[in-house]
């Protein structure tokens, strides 16, 4: 399995747990990624003011997908400039947490990461890189499958609202009816195109309204497999 390796402050601990434990590797990578970049564990993160809050996205942003393996910034949309100058200003202290191996220049994406990060470009609310940055992770994430504030690495979607009303307010303040982002992102691109995604004019009426409109609470994935991890040690 290929688990991204953050800091070599991470190999003692990576060679201490059993070699093929995959779930075990990703929880030691998720858990102490997010430390080493914060400074604190996910669960104690204080996040009153919009500064904390940043950082505390951009942490679980990388840290999530540093547990998932791979080049980090094929992991979150980010060519090397971009998370080098990410990572300069958000965590100055650890500069050299990821190997920066993706080209500058990208050759080919996805379509679907192309537009959903144009939706996002054309109604940042905030100034400076920061926007930018997040709208390029926040398209990369959404090919994810899971609900888009467990792929961000969010602690609940509370948190993924506030980020979407903090940095694209315009776009954010649409969503009235509180629809699920990632659904409420396609929705936009297709009235943007003069398509109809809908099959009933009325949403209570519509067969698949559990997928637009339904519950997305659960544990989210630091948690998880901070707790995975506190089991395995605990079994040890």
């Amino acid at each position: 399995m290929n688990v991204a390796m953050p800091h070599a402050q991470l190999s003692s601990l990576m060679s201490a747990l059993p070699s093929g434990d995959g779930e075990a590797l990703r929880a030691a990578c998720a858990a102490a990624t997010y430390r080493l970049l914060a400074g604190c564990d996910v669960e104690g993160a204080c996040i009153e003011e919009d500064r904390a809050f940043d950082r505390h996205v951009f942490g679980s942003l990388l840290a999530v997908a540093a547990s998932e393996g791979g080049v980090i910034g094929d992991k979150v949309g980010l060519a090397d400039d971009d998370l080098a100058g990410l990572m300069e200003r958000w965590f100055p202290q650890a500069p050299d947490v990821f190997e920066r191996s993706r080209p500058t220049a990208v050759t080919h994406e996805d379509d679907e990461i192309a537009m959903v990060r144009e939706l996002l470009l054309a109604h940042r609310s905030t100034e400076g890189e920061d926007g930018r940055w997040l709208a390029f992770m926040i398209a990369r994430r959404a090919l994810e499958s899971n609900h888009l504030w467990e792929d961000l690495g969010l602690r609940d979607r509370a948190e993924l609202s506030r980020l979407l009303f903090r940095h694209f307010a315009p776009l954010a303040t649409r969503n009235l009816k509180n629809m699920r982002w990632k659904r409420f992102f396609y929705r936009m691109l297709c009235e943007s195109d003069g398509f109809v995604m809908c099959s009933t004019p009325v949403c209570t009426n519509c067969r698949d309204f559990d997928l637009c409109f339904g519950e997305e609470s659960g544990e989210s994935r630091l948690a998880n497999t901070r707790r995975s991890l506190a089991l395995r040690e605990a079994a040890l």
